[in-house]
């Protein structure tokens, strides 16, 4: 069974998709913005928007009741891969070893003129 993800500490999904899905003992999450709670994009660029993208990500979590202690594996989208060692540092303190599996892309545009966007598979 499907069970949608709606977290009230997060922003709203900015389409017709759910924050996140509960299906077979894992959580499939939506990209998650650097969006604070008006939904608006955090100040201060890029690393400002990874410490909230990934701020949002675990409210999802929370959600659902998990945490990304169990994430097995993220995408970063970022629109310039030049700031891909400033995300890591950020990321590094939202995750401990041994790391979910990741793959970063270079992106063309995210919504809103994000700088980034992070999603996650985590056990339930």
């Amino acid at each position: 069974m499907r069970t949608p993800i709606t977290p009230s500490n997060a922003p709203t999904a900015l389409g017709p998709y759910s924050r996140a899905i509960a299906h077979g003992g894992l959580l499939w999450t939506s990209g998650a913005l650097g969006l604070g709670a008006a939904g608006a994009l955090v100040e201060g660029g890029t690393v400002a928007q990874a410490r909230q993208a990934l701020t949002n990500l675990s409210a999802v979590c929370a959600a659902a009741g998990t945490d990304l202690t169990k994430a097995l594996r993220c995408t970063v989208y970022l629109v310039d891969l030049a700031d891909f060692e400033a995300v890591n540092q950020v990321y590094a303190t939202f995750f401990t070893a041994p790391y979910p599996a990741r793959t970063t892309v270079q992106v063309a545009a995210l919504p809103k003129g994000g700088r980034v966007e992070i999603d996650a598979v985590v056990g339930l």
